[in-house]
């Protein structure tokens, strides 16, 4: 199991992401060498 850590390369996963009108898989690694922002909402669509 890959734990991120402070001041170490974030370990790579897989998520689903809302993308041109669509559902799309993604993979950290896609993206290595450019830089990217990460944004987490752990309330969103749960309707509380």
């Amino acid at each position: 199991m890959n734990i991120a850590r402070v001041g170490h390369p974030a370990p790579d996963f897989e998520a689903n992401i809302y993308l041109n009108g669509g559902f799309q898989t993604m993979k950290l690694s896609d993206y290595k060498g450019k830089w990217i922002v990460l944004c987490f909402y752990p309330g969103d669509f749960t309707f509380v």
